[in-house]
């Protein structure tokens, strides 16, 4: 990958859950491809600490509050100008959400609250400064199981990331004539330290998910972030409402090699 390839000189890219992960990487690849990165997290000490990585601008964002979340985009536009992209990326994935049978009310609407209406929200004030630029480019983390079932469920995750590839769907056919466009990223498992965690206490459940990878390993966080550089620049401007798949052929396995 051409990481040089500054695409994204001049622009303005905001990104929720910048801190870590997938959203790390992306402002790493964002800031070399000459964006401002506005890292927007809920950890001071991470987010700063990103924020100067990446020579960018932190703002302390709880993306279940829309009042955050709406000075967290006019913090942008009176910094750079602009809100050129919004890389809507924040999200949780907590043990108490499991099968419908066992995943009570409070941890439901807890996932829903952060995986979901926090996109709302993001979107709903981003949009306005990207209608008055006439241009824009928002990329809401969704997920393959956003388009696949699960035996062995998160049903509040797998419910938010369905939620999130709808909006996104319908947001860039509604906002497409004004220049705006909306994709939904969905990755597969990515080695990021969320699921590291996650099965490092049980490596056979690791090597059972990766029977049902064909590419037969986890996404790099870096993978992730050059598939958000392709939808935040000009080489997808003909890409809009898209289900943008970076799942290492999970989406698309009948019967995968032994």
């Amino acid at each position: 990958m051409d990481v040089n390839a500054r695409r994204l000189v001049g622009r303005s890219a905001v990104i929720t859950g910048g801190a870590s992960g997938i959203g790390l990487a992306t402002a790493r690849r964002l800031a070399a491809e000459g964006a401002f990165v506005v890292i927007a997290d809920i950890d001071p000490a991470t987010g700063q600490k990103a924020a100067s990585e990446v020579d960018g601008m932190f703002v302390k964002v709880d993306v279940t509050d829309p009042n955050d979340v709406e000075s967290l985009y006019a913090k942008t536009h009176r910094a750079f100008g602009s809100v050129d992209i919004a890389f809507n990326n924040a999200g949780i994935s907590p043990a108490d959400d499991s099968s419908i049978l066992d995943t009570g009310i409070d941890a439901w609407r807890k996932v829903q609250e952060v995986n979901l209406t926090s996109v709302y929200y993001c979107c709903k004030y981003a949009l306005p400064y990207m209608q008055k630029q006439g241009k824009g480019s928002i990329i809401n983390t969704a997920s393959f199981v956003a388009v696949m079932g699960a035996a062995t469920s998160q049903i509040s995750y797998s419910a938010s990331k369905g939620g999130v590839l709808s909006m996104s769907r319908e947001l860039g056919v509604q906002f497409a004539r004004e220049g705006i466009r909306v994709n939904a990223l969905c990755p597969g498992p990515v080695n990021t330290p969320l699921l590291r965690e996650l099965f490092a206490a049980n490596p056979e459940q690791a090597q059972r998910r990766l029977v049902h990878v064909p590419l037969g390993r986890f996404a790099e966080p870096e993978e992730l972030a050059a598939a958000v550089a392709f939808l935040a620049s000009d080489d997808s401007s003909f890409m809009t409402a898209s289900t943008f798949l970076v799942d290492g052929g999970i989406s698309g396995a009948y019967v995968t090699p032994s």
